[in-house]
């Protein structure tokens, strides 16, 4: 994820950013707290922590403060306290721009985790860059983020070197959808239809390449258009072109509408899509039933994670108020990945930050390692992660159920 809006069922009002008091004079070396002789380091986070994705935002910020409160209580970092900085950006990228800009002028922030969204990540990462603030996202998706925009084209150029995820992109998503579909579905002929956005159309193409190299079939194409809702005559070039699945690059609205409308043209066969239709609501859309449909997303559930399980537990310990959500473990091995910079860069500076931290940081990182809540963690030359897991979903009995989570190899 994410590039797009998810309904999620709970919505949690929070009271924005966290306030941050500190001892001392403060320089870009973090904040001397004269009172316990250690220097404060900042982990800014921005999340959507209001509104309808707010359930997101929470867990990604109460993750991000465990892995803090864990790294002060082991003292990970000899002469290091960890804060964390709360802003909230409401999905919305002129808000996320504004808080990179505050993030950026606050001198003890040596990295940040966030955004959940792409197009939020999009309006702060030049912000980031020109401040050598690393930053290390969760959630995002967009290939273009860490690859540049001709990643389509096969041409790859990394366009900020602050830049890291944790979460894989769409590249390697469009072809684990190939892959199960072809493979573990048996489906041969598909028929693939986008939503000419940049999300959608990219994720199809990916898709279909893949599908064929596999030795699949795509026996049709066709395109829809956000927010209009009579895909009938889709629904029926479906139909005549013999395909036995659909794949829809796009979101669960027109997701949604174009399997009913599938279905309705008398083509009982699954529509399968990323993570933009893995929502609820692509199941309220229909009013076929759309059991058999199939979604992937980023990512694995980590209950189902042995590394994850001292992490739940902790969580759970910890008494916070909302759940960690999809991109809990994420957003802790996040920040554990700047704390592991830090905590490099003061080794190697005679157990003190350096006047170029954040810089040290940014390169620090590209050589972070260590086994996390969701396994492996570090990072490739594009600042994207090593490892690769995603999850496929299918509707049974109305509603989304994992049925294969995989690390995937190219």
């Amino acid at each position: 994820m994410r590039h797009r809006s998810l309904l999620i069922l709970t919505t949690v009002i929070t009271t924005g950013a966290l306030t941050l008091t500190a001892c001392g004079s403060r320089d870009d070396k973090g904040t001397s707290d004269n009172s316990s002789g250690t220097t404060t380091v900042v982990i800014g986070v921005d999340a959507p922590l209001t509104g309808s994705l707010s359930a997101l935002g929470q867990g990604i910020k109460n993750s991000v403060d465990l892995a803090v409160q864990t790294a002060n209580k082991n003292k990970e970092v000899p002469g290091v306290t960890f804060k964390i900085e709360a802003l909230d950006d409401q999905a919305v990228p002129a808000t996320g721009k504004a808080n990179a800009t505050k993030l950026v002028g606050i001198k003890d922030v040596l990295g940040v985790v966030g955004p959940l969204n792409s197009g939020v990540s999009q309006s702060m990462q030049a912000d980031f860059d020109k401040a050598n603030l690393t930053q290390v996202s969760p959630a995002n998706t967009n290939p273009s983020l860490s690859q540049g925009d001709n990643w389509g084209k096969g041409e790859f150029k990394r366009p900020f070197k602050t830049y890291f995820r944790t979460a894989t992109t769409d590249v390697v998503q469009g072809k684990f959808a190939a892959n199960y579909l072809f493979k573990d579905a048996g489906k041969k002929k598909v028929f693939v239809v986008n939503d000419k956005q940049t999300y959608g159309a990219g994720l199809a193409a990916i898709f279909a390449e893949e599908f064929k190299r596999l030795g699949g079939t795509v026996v049709g194409t066709d395109s829809v258009t956000v927010k209009e809702t009579d895909f009938s005559s889709t629904a029926n070039k479906i139909k005549g072109s013999g395909a036995d699945s659909v794949y829809f690059g796009g979101q669960y609205p027109e997701g949604g509408l174009l399997s009913d409308q599938v279905k309705k043209a008398g083509a009982k066969i699954p529509t399968m899509g990323g993570d933009g239709i893995y929502d609820p609501q692509f199941i309220k859309a229909s009013g076929e039933a759309n059991d058999g449909d199939l979604a992937t997303s980023v990512g694995f559930p980590v209950e189902k994670l042995p590394t994850a399980k001292k992490f739940i537990a902790d969580y759970t310990a910890a008494g916070y108020k909302d759940p960690y959500a999809a991109y809990g473990g994420y957003s802790y091995d996040a920040a554990w990945s700047i704390i592991q910079a830090v905590k490099a860069v003061v080794a190697a500076n005679n157990g003190k930050l350096p006047d170029d931290a954040r810089a040290k940081v940014t390169e620090a990182m590209s050589k972070v390692s260590f086994e996390g809540v969701t396994g492996k963690v570090s990072f490739d030359e594009y600042g994207d992660t090593t490892n690769k897991q995603l999850t496929v979903y299918q509707v049974k009995n109305g509603a989304w159920v994992d049925v294969k989570s995989e690390t995937f190899k190219d």
